[in-house]
């Protein structure tokens, strides 16, 4: 494992210098996740949802050059006029684009080429900003912040991605060396009450926000209390041989029709060998380790879980509230810890920020009086407001500086590979 720390990048930049500064931290740290990989590492896509690192490489690249270069520069002539169609994503405004599912297909261009776009538009765009007056720096400053802020989205997304396409092969092998699970008791869970009311929630800055966390508004909440940490794989592994995934009641019926269909028997990654149950992370097979935090959990087990076990899960508002206040620290990508650790014994809210993203049961949608961006940028959030749930605190694979308590992630129901776990709620 490198020895040199990821860099910093610094945020709310407004002069040209310090536009560029924080262009170049931001790219170094997705350079700095990628060291210690192979070249054959970069091409791999086992699974349709999980791309493979060197489209995350070439994406982050074609998001700077097609929103800043291509509208801010008159007469611009793309790198490759190829890679508008091969790294768009999802931007069905900017045209058409290379199926999601085959992007692990295309041995072309090769990681080295990709490598040399971003060396290519990173130079371009540096020089730009060199050459920006202050009202264009004041102009364009929003829109940079949005591709570094997407940059680390997808640097996330990269050691997801990577977990589940490494796990493919039979050798489990490590993303990096991580230090030994711990093995102490969890603290025991306690409950932590929150009042009633009616209480205001989402945010309009100041500061970066994505276009989902707001407007502000009101939202009323009846009495409520939030388990002190999250739950752990030795309180899951209960559920588990209680014969959870075979229980119906405890399941929605599309959660239950996706247990029979995939043969869901535990949460992905888990295994058993010589009679004991084995989890795959990003430092290869190892030993359950019984007393961190359940990762890699759907919508519809983390609810299962919470049925299960005579609870439920929090809304995002109840969450937003009790999240409120709390220093934004824990288990983040800056601790370079790479898995889940074991909740603290103190007084309070444990692991609100960190570890895992907890799911809630709320449904991602507008908050009253959003609208979205004009343009194509419009598309980065409003567009998947459907057919999916809201995730909140981050997790182990997260930076501190991009979580804030008002994020609003969010996944399908039957998504298993983020590193997602739940945090049990009640009425109080």
């Amino acid at each position: 494992m490198p020895d040199s720390k990821p860099p910093q990048a610094r945020r709310g930049a407004v002069c040209p210098a310090d536009l560029a500064a924080r262009y170049r931290a931001v790219r170094a740290q997705t350079e700095w996740l990628c060291e210690p990989l192979a070249i054959e590492d970069h091409v791999l896509q086992c699974v349709p949802d999980a791309s493979p690192t060197r489209w995350h490489l070439a994406h982050t690249t074609w998001f700077f050059e097609r929103f800043l270069l291509q509208e801010n520069i008159n007469g611009y002539v793309p790198v490759d006029e190829q890679f508008y169609f091969l790294f768009n994503s999802y931007y069905q405004a900017l045209g058409p684009m290379h199926a999601r599912a085959s992007r692990g297909q295309l041995s072309r261009p090769t990681v080295v080429e990709i490598l040399a776009y971003r060396a290519e538009v990173d130079a371009r765009l540096v020089r730009f900003l060199d050459e920006a007056d202050a009202d264009t720096c004041r102009r364009i400053a929003p829109l940079l912040e949005l591709g570094c802020n997407h940059e680390q989205q997808h640097q996330e997304l990269m050691l997801t991605d990577l977990k589940v396409n490494l796990s493919h092969n039979p050798l489990l092998p490590a993303y990096r060396a991580l230090a030994p699970a711990e093995t102490a008791t969890p603290p025991v869970q306690t409950w932590v009450a929150f009042e009633g009311g009616i209480h205001t929630i989402g945010t309009d800055g100041p500061g970066f926000f994505y276009d989902n966390e707001g407007p502000r508004h009101d939202v009323l909440l009846q009495p409520y209390a939030l388990a002190s940490r999250l739950v752990t794989n030795g309180e899951f592994l209960e559920f588990v041989s209680e014969g959870g995934y075979r229980r119906p009641e405890f399941w929605l019926d599309l959660g239950m029709a996706r247990v029979r269909a995939e043969d869901w028997t535990q949460p992905l990654y888990w295994f058993e060998r010589d009679g004991q149950w084995m989890d795959y992370t990003l430092g290869g097979a190892r030993p359950l380790a019984l007393a961190a935090p359940i990762s890699h959990l759907s919508y519809f087990e983390a609810d299962a879980y919470a049925r299960w076990a005579g609870l439920r899960l929090p809304t995002e508002a109840e969450w937003e509230v009790a999240a409120r206040g709390l220093p934004q620290t824990g288990n983040l990508l800056d601790a370079r810890r790479f898995a889940p650790q074991v909740a603290a014994a103190k007084p309070g809210l444990q692991q609100m920020f960190g570890d895992v993203w907890e799911w809630t049961s709320s449904a991602y949608a507008a908050y009253p009086r959003y609208r979205p961006a004009p343009g194509a940028v419009g598309e980065y959030n409003g567009k998947f407001m459907c057919n999916q749930y809201v995730l909140r605190g981050g997790s182990l694979a997260t930076l501190g500086e991009h979580i804030r308590a008002t994020y609003r992630n969010f996944f399908p129901p039957e998504a298993r590979w983020q590193f997602s776990g739940l945090r049990l709620a009640k009425d109080a």
